[in-house]
């Protein structure tokens, strides 16, 4: 940190909103700095008063069960990611003439003037998976490198933190997009467009905008899905530096600026001499894991970005080979009877549901739990085909029962009206009294977990612990 940086935030009032794992990051770190912070919560649970005293003792005001009013004399607000725009907090902020901004423009703010170049993902589906690919292709090539954002340590305690890294793999929801203005990454890929956080956004423009915010000034390259022209379109509205190119990603053969796959081999015509004529081989579509078409897209984009940033082909494929992708993302739980199991608890949306939809056939599909406002009539015309049978589970199942009777009268389907522990196990029996050999129980809810798990770890979890005790009594 430069001194200069420092003097900036001494004796700022500044107000954290929210204290999760982020808004205490920011707090520490901006106290660390010689800023006044307060932080407002409106829960006063026994783990919100744990956190309080531990705040309090660096001299870090909380104040629970107010979230809604602005501290007197604040001049600036921190907000973590959640917090919706039309929080009575932010429009307190704005009637006092207060600015806004998030955990991802302090971590921006406060980068030295060394500071590793950013490589931003964003998208609907396939952040987390992308960025973790990417990290492991940066490794590869030698470079010392997190993957951070949306995921892992904090941006904040990196960027602050002693251990010195060449370039960063950034993963950003649309909120920290929202909320980071200033934001000028290396190069950014957003992944996909389709609905979601329409609650939290208003509208999809205001989403697609937001996610949009990540082309804002890139230096080299713009990375965008040949298949969702809407991402297409964020790269032509952004403002970049002079010389950064738009680069596509697509399953099918690249035309020049894009990589894409020819015979089963991930191949570059973007960062190559010559691409109208030439093209080079990066990897193969079995070193990804698991190969499905959305994962090989997901790979395709992170190499870009590393390509973008000079790495060397070989390291695309080593590093592609290295990746494991975290639980309940496309992973396989077992066979039994000659049925595959694969827990997908990931896909929390329609359009993740689909992706893993796409991957298998024949499926029993498990599905349901909240619908966050979707609807399923689209997701169930493009898969219909590929489905043995569904079984339903959780709050909103009649949505998903009464698309299928409407595009798919001929898919049987299992109504589970549970929402108790057992219900998982259940929906899993039922699965396989109506799979037969060869065919894939795929659990890709297409809904959020709340309404019966704690969050999708946990109803992956359950799926995973309902396969393994089948197995156990067909061993």
């Amino acid at each position: 940190m430069g001194s200069g940086q420092v003097t900036s935030w001494q004796g700022k009032n500044i107000t954290v909103a929210g204290l999760g794992v982020s808004g205490i990051s920011a707090a520490r770190a901006l106290a660390g700095l010689g800023a006044s912070v307060t932080v407002v919560d409106g829960g006063d649970g026994e783990g919100h008063r744990a956190r309080a005293a531990e705040l309090g003792e660096l001299g870090i005001s909380v104040r629970l069960a107010d979230a809604e009013t602005l501290p007197e004399g604040t001049d600036l607000v921190v907000t973590s990611p959640g917090w919706k725009p039309q929080s009575p907090l932010f429009a307190a902020a704005a009637a006092a003439g207060v600015e806004v901004v998030g955990d991802v423009e302090i971590a921006w703010q406060l980068r030295g003037p060394d500071a590793a170049p950013w490589l931003a993902i964003t998208g609907t589906n396939g952040k987390t998976t992308t960025t973790q690919m990417l990290a492991s292709i940066l490794r590869a090539a030698g470079l010392k490198t997190a993957a951070v954002g949306n995921i892992g340590t904090p941006i904040i305690d990196v960027v602050l933190g002693e251990e010195k890294h060449d370039v960063l793999a950034v993963e950003l929801s649309s909120y920290q997009l929202h909320w980071a203005p200033s934001l000028r990454a290396h190069s950014a890929a957003v992944l996909n467009l389709a609905p979601d956080h329409l609650d939290w956004h208003g509208t999809m423009e205001a989403y697609a905008a937001d996610k949009g915010r990540i082309y804002e000034g890139n230096t080299v390259a713009c990375v965008y899905n040949v298949a969702d022209p809407a991402t297409e379109k964020l790269v032509e509205n952004a403002d970049v530096e002079e010389g950064c190119r738009a680069i596509g990603f697509t399953l099918g053969a690249p035309g020049p600026s894009m990589l894409g796959v020819v015979d089963g081999i991930l191949v570059d015509r973007a960062f190559v001499e010559n691409r109208q004529k030439n093209a080079q081989e990066l990897a193969e579509v079995k070193d990804v894991n698991p190969p499905a078409p959305h994962n090989i897209a997901n790979a395709l984009a992170a190499a870009a970005l590393a390509r973008a940033f000079g790495v060397e082909p070989r390291a695309v494929r080593d590093g592609l080979r290295d990746f494991r992708p975290d639980a309940h993302r496309v992973a396989f739980v077992d066979e039994v009877a000659g049925v595959s199991y694969v827990d997908d608890s990931k896909a929390t949306n329609t359009h993740a549901a689909e992706a893993s939809l796409a991957a298998f056939e024949p499926v029993v599909w498990i599905a349901g739990g909240l619908a966050k406002g979707a609807t399923f009539d689209e997701l169930v015309q493009k898969s219909a085909n590929r489905m043995r049978a569904a079984v339903l589970i959780g709050a909103d199942r009649a949505l998903i029962a009464e698309a299928l009777a409407r595009h798919a009268p001929e898919v049987p389907v299992v109504d589970l009206d549970r929402t108790d522990t057992g219900a998982m196990l259940a929906a899993v029996r039922e699965a396989a009294r109506l799979a037969e050999p060869g065919d894939t129980v795929l659990l890709a809810p297409a809904c959020a977990s709340m309404d019966m798990f704690a969050n999708y770890n946990k109803r992956g979890d359950a799926f995973a612990d309902a396969v393994r005790e089948l197995a156990a009594e067909n061993a």
